[in-house]
Order: C-alpha cells, then structure tokens, then sequence
C-alpha cells in the first residue's frame, strides 16, 4: 500500500487488518465534501388559479371472480344418510335441502352443493373427501367452472 502522503487529501484509505483480527478491511477517513442538500419542491398552484391541474380518479372495475360448482358425485357404497350429514355440515345446508340434494345425486348420478370462488370451492372439496375417507366411504366430491 503507498504511503498516506501519496494519497488525494480527504481520499478515504483503507487499511489490513492486524495479524489475528477479523478479515473485514476498515475506513480511516471519510470524503471531504459533504453531501449536497436536496432542491426544494416546486411550489404548487395557488387555489383558483386558471392554470392549475386537477385529476380525476377513474373507478376501477373488477371483474368478479370465476365461480366453481361443487358436485358429490353417486355411488353404490356410501350411506344416504352420510351423504346428507355431510351436506348439511361442510354446505351449511338445512336437513330437508340436504335431503333433496342427496336424492337429485342418488337419481341422476351428481348434485350441487353449492357455488364459490374457486379457493374456496376447493377447500370444500378437501374438506368432503378428507371426511369421507375418515369415515372409510368412497364417496367423489369434485369443483366444476359455472358455464
């Protein structure tokens, strides 16, 4: 390293460190100049002036999320009153809706339980057949896209 004397005056120099200390090299001095202030902000138009701007905030239209179906699909193994026990508790469905859903899905082979976003419809497809399995049904709940 050149000695101190053949550095720019106010240039910052690092130096090694001692035998035994950490590997970090530090700063012996600092730049000489200080930092320069930032400009102040323009002045903003005076209330009624012809020449000031004024925006408009546009309403943003979202568009309302995709909506799936859930569907219990029929089988030949899984009890009605299951079917409706599980209607009534993961749909938030009184008994005689349960019931009526339950036989439309005995009858023609799937019903729908309800209709949600499409996180939502998945958590309770989730959540059917987690319950199911637990019970040892074989019972297929599935989400379909609203056409």
């Amino acid at each position: 390293m050149p000695p101190a004397s053949a550095w720019p005056k106010g240039a910052a120099r690092m130096t090694r460190p001692a035998h035994g200390e950490g590997c970090t090299a530090r700063i012996i001095s600092m730049a000489s100049q200080n930092p320069k202030k930032p400009e102040s902000p323009a002045v903003p138009p005076s209330v009624g002036n012809d020449d000031a701007v004024v925006l408009e905030r546009r309403a943003q239209r979202v568009k309302p999320p995709h909506m799936f179906q859930v569907v219990l699909l029929n089988d030949d193994f899984t009890p009605m009153e299951f079917v409706v026990h599980v209607i009534q508790e993961f749909f938030s469905k009184d008994r005689e809706t349960a019931t009526q859903i339950m036989l439309k899905i005995h009858l023609e082979g799937k019903g729908i339980c309800g209709v949600y976003s499409r996180d939502v419809a998945s958590t309770k497809v989730d959540q059917v057949l987690q319950a199911a399995r637990s019970a040892g049904h074989p019972l297929q709940c599935v989400s379909e896209p609203v056409e």
